[in-house]
């Protein structure tokens, strides 16, 4: 579908810090209604459509679960009755934990990042595709990846990675199943981004200590992420599905 989705009604998953409010409000200045779904923190999420309906736009957040199904329904039906039927959805929740080795990752842990980084994806993509292909009106899904995929993340984060892993191979087999539905699927896969994700890791100044192995020398920002998110979810982005798109400095 060609020009179509800027303007229509989007959910931002994990949209009250971070990459994910940087994209609701980005999405907002191009046209979007945006559900900005949060996890705990109603009032980050609730300053983020505050600034949004200041500047003009329409906004709502909702909490909700994306591991759990019956959440994430009642995520895309909140989003319908308060703004009308979703168009876009930014599948950005997700979790990091503390630095460690592989042999030190325990089962809980492991399960808890998949469930919200891999599974909550798979969830909310799946209850767009169903929406926009059964009304026919089609719409753009942008996952949230990482430069973790590609590169594993050994000594921090290989179970992080492993869900980022997953999240592109579902990007890549969705978007070719349903392509002729006129739904495109990406990805975008961020480097070393300064936000407060990197304090889980228990080294908050993990983007700018490793920055100097970034070939333009500095971590990035969650705006810049935000603005490649929303170029995929945009019409000037039509002929563009099956896309992994390195947000990463170069790294």
């Amino acid at each position: 579908m060609q020009g179509k989705e800027t303007g229509g009604v989007l959910i931002v998953t994990g949209g009250s810090r971070g990459i994910g409010a940087a994209t609701a409000l980005r999405a907002a200045r191009d046209g979007w209604a945006v559900l900005v779904n949060y996890s705990a923190d109603s009032a980050a999420a609730e300053a983020v459509v505050r600034d949004i309906t200041a500047g003009g736009g329409r906004a709502v957040a909702a909490r909700g679960n994306v591991a759990q199904e019956g959440e994430v329904i009642a995520l895309f039906d909140a989003a319908e009755r308060a703004l009308g039927p979703v168009t876009g959805l930014v599948n950005n929740a997700g979790i990091l934990d503390r630095a460690t080795s592989f042999a030190e990752i325990e089962t809980g842990r492991w399960q808890r990042i998949f469930d919200i980084n891999a599974t909550g994806s798979f969830l909310a993509a799946r209850e767009a595709v169903r929406r926009m292909g059964a009304a026919g009106r089609g719409g753009a899904i942008v996952n949230l990846s990482s430069m973790a995929a590609p590169l594993g993340g050994a000594h921090e984060f290989v179970d992080y990675a492993a869900t980022k892993g997953a999240v592109e191979s579902m990007t890549i087999g969705l978007s070719r199943e349903v392509a002729r539905q006129g739904i495109r699927v990406n990805a975008v896969r961020p480097g070393l981004i300064e936000t407060d994700m990197q304090g889980a890791s228990g080294d908050p100044d993990r983007a700018r200590r490793l920055a100097e192995g970034v070939p333009m020398g500095r971590p990035g920002t969650a705006q810049e992420v935000a603005e490649a998110v929303c170029w995929l979810l945009s019409g000037a982005a039509s002929y563009v599905t099956g896309a992994i798109l390195p947000v990463s400095g170069g790294r």
